[in-house]
């Protein structure tokens, strides 16, 4: 069996640190479920972690946010589409904007309703993903400021997100900058600065980000721990969270070198090596996980002798050494997925995911003590203003 484990303990662990540092910061934060894709039991354990802010980009993953812990704070968490509109003001609280066509929609739906949508208007800071650019937001935030159904919650960025721009001490303080002056002009306070991800951890933890920056959407940092500019992990998280069992299918003694003409045009990746040599010999285990299940280039054997040697769409080789290290068919093989391969391994549906312990155990003996992870702050209780 080929299975997705979700340790429990250790999400928990990595949601309590994390949550510290947003208290010291004075910050409230949003839990990027996005990964997730709508796992029900992942959800349950995040509610009874003290989860009550979760964030996705998904319309059917948001429908199961609805369903499986209502009552939640949400954000959809890419700009809207028009024809998105009225599922993003039915299912969220909060949308990420930068198309004044798009907000008027939200407007018009949300007056429909009954209901008051609240945006975060994205600015263009050098990730060249979402956002306008930053000369015309005093026209663009003095219309949207007169919409009727429409609460501008803050300003935001992305970074680190798309082009991989390392997010600097000057940008965020151009993001405080930018709230000052629309603050002035329009004698209007906007509480939020949306600005925090867990490209933006390292400078929050070292004490270098502006408390300005009041409000955080993390997801990799929770599930993987990841240090994203350093590539390690982040001080006290674990990365042992969420781990691939693959069965093994085969395995025997081969050789480590294709015996046939071989060409570079094939259609999956393959292991390079230059310390190959003609007859050199070694065990090979086929697990039944491929390319169609994940990226295999994001899987890592726990194990460090093991190495994935290629994949096709449905197998992956794993050269094992000159021993069978015990190993036999039926036996599994441990891997530690990145953030793309984590995320391909949850979306798609030929992998089982399990979360450890069972939800049910987990709720009885956590319930009571749960991790605080605060939602949004209302205005008068903003503590980023000092």
């Amino acid at each position: 069996m080929n299975r997705v484990l979700i340790d429990l303990e250790a999400l928990g662990r990595n949601l309590k640190i994390i949550g510290g540092w947003m208290r010291e910061h004075g910050a409230s934060w949003t839990v990027v479920t996005k990964v997730l894709c709508g796992h029900a039991d992942t959800l349950r354990a995040l509610q009874a972690m003290g989860v009550r802010s979760m964030g996705d980009s998904r319309l059917e993953n948001l429908r199961a946010i609805e369903r499986i812990v209502p009552d939640f704070e949400s954000w959809y968490l890419r700009v809207p589409d028009l024809t998105a509109v009225a599922d993003v003001v039915r299912l969220t609280d909060v949308s990420l904007n930068s198309e004044i066509r798009i907000i008027e929609a939200l407007n018009e739906e949300a007056r429909r309703l009954g209901q008051v949508h609240g945006v975060v208007i994205m600015i263009e800071l050098g990730d060249l993903r979402e956002g306008i650019l930053p000369g015309s937001l005093i026209d663009f935030y003095k219309y949207v400021f007169e919409l009727s159904h429409i609460e501008v919650k803050g300003i935001g960025a992305n970074l680190g997100c798309l082009a991989g721009a390392v997010p600097t001490v000057d940008q965020f303080m151009q993001l405080a900058l930018y709230r000052e002056l629309l603050e002035l002009k329009f004698e209007h306070p906007l509480p939020l600065i949306s600005a925090g991800s867990s490209a933006v951890l390292p400078l929050l933890i070292s004490g270098q980000l502006p408390r300005a920056i009041n409000h955080f959407r993390i997801g990799e940092a929770i599930f993987l721990g990841n240090d994203l500019l350093s590539g390690g992990l982040l001080p006290g998280l674990r990365g042992d969270a969420v781990v691939l069992e693959a069965e093994i299918a085969e395995i025997k003694e081969k050789s480590l070198v294709p015996l046939a003409e071989t060409t570079s045009i094939t259609p999956f990746i393959s292991e390079v090596s230059d310390d190959r040599t003609p007859g050199q010999r070694g065990y090979r285990a086929l697990v039944s996980v491929g390319n169609l299940d994940t990226e295999i280039s994001g899987l890592s054997p726990i194990k460090e002798r093991y190495s994935i040697a290629g994949a096709s769409s449905d197998i992956t080789v794993v050269n094992i050494g000159e021993d069978a290290d015990g190993l036999k068919v039926g036996d599994t093989i441990r891997f530690r997925p990145n953030y793309a391969a984590f995320l391909r391994l949850m979306s798609g549906r030929y992998i089982q995911r399990e979360v450890v312990p069972a939800i049910s155990e987990f709720q009885k003996n956590y319930a009571l003590d749960p991790f605080t992870v605060d939602p949004v702050l209302e205005p008068s209780e903003d503590p980023g203003r000092q």
